[in-house]
């Protein structure tokens, strides 16, 4: 193997170092005297976190327990180094990467710091689809978080019927058939979603979301298979010209 074809290995072994405290265990069994607080410390994650990836709606735990923890690790990056390039080299997406950290643009420096979660879209525990197979939990996190940010202050069904949309266009063809891949997809310049650009996507999500979530992902969609939804009032042409399907509380959803 020639000293080019080595680089990635090397610069890998160089720069990816574990978090302190950070156990490469899947998941962690509870102990007595244990806390969520506790237990986030250990590994680095905050309480919302593991309540989140696990579904749990309050802080109570007990003795036992198997909660999943998200493996973490950190990444320097070097000169040359771009967030294609690191996505690729960890299996995971440049949305995922930039959504684990924060990131509001691609613009990176040699010398920054970033974490890796790894797994990619596929890891944590499954999420049961019905009959449309499973989705990971770092995919059920991103469409009740998209959810929430779009729709919070909406009923019940338009959150669902968000929900929907985002599905819907995973298996439309026209639209990138992961949740990450819509979510943060960029056309003409622009982020499809505004929470995107504004940084509530990475709010946790409501649990009203996370609820309309399971109703979309088994299956329920107000919309009959919409593509698009945005506020009626918004004057653009393109929106407003597609056939409508609904218009629920303040959205109207579209083909």
């Amino acid at each position: 193997m020639s000293l080019t074809k080595k680089m990635p290995f090397l610069l890998l072994l160089a720069f990816l170092v574990l978090l302190p405290g950070v156990a490469h265990a899947a998941t962690h069994v509870v102990s007595p005297d244990e806390s969520l607080y506790k237990i986030g410390l250990q590994y680095g994650v905050s309480s919302q976190r593991i309540k989140s990836l696990n579904g749990l709606k309050s802080d109570s735990i007990y003795p036992g327990q198997k909660l999943y923890i998200e493996e973490k690790s950190k990444y320097r990056l070097v000169p040359g180094d771009s967030l294609y390039k690191i996505a690729r080299m960890f299996g995971l997406t440049t949305q995922k990467l930039m959504s684990d950290n924060g990131l509001h643009s691609s613009v990176i420096y040699p010398g920054q710091t970033l974490v890796i979660v790894n797994g990619g879209s596929q890891s944590g525990p499954a999420v049961s689809r019905g009959g449309n197979g499973s989705m990971s939990r770092n995919d059920f996190d991103l469409l009740a978080r998209i959810i929430s940010a779009e729709s919070d202050s909406e009923s019940y069904e338009t959150k669902v019927a968000v929900g929907a949309v985002v599905l819907n266009r995973t298996r439309s063809g026209l639209f990138p058939d992961t949740i990450p891949g819509v979510v943060y997809q960029v056309d003409n310049g622009r982020y499809q979603f505004e929470p995107v650009l504004n940084g509530w996507i990475y709010q946790p999500a409501s649990e009203s979301a996370q609820k309309a979530a399971r109703d979309a992902i088994n299956g329920w969609d107000p919309t009959n298979g919409a593509l698009y939804f945005f506020e009626s009032w918004v004057p653009n042409k393109f929106l407003q010209s597609r056939p409508v399907s609904r218009v629920m509380d303040s959205f109207t959803f579209s083909y």
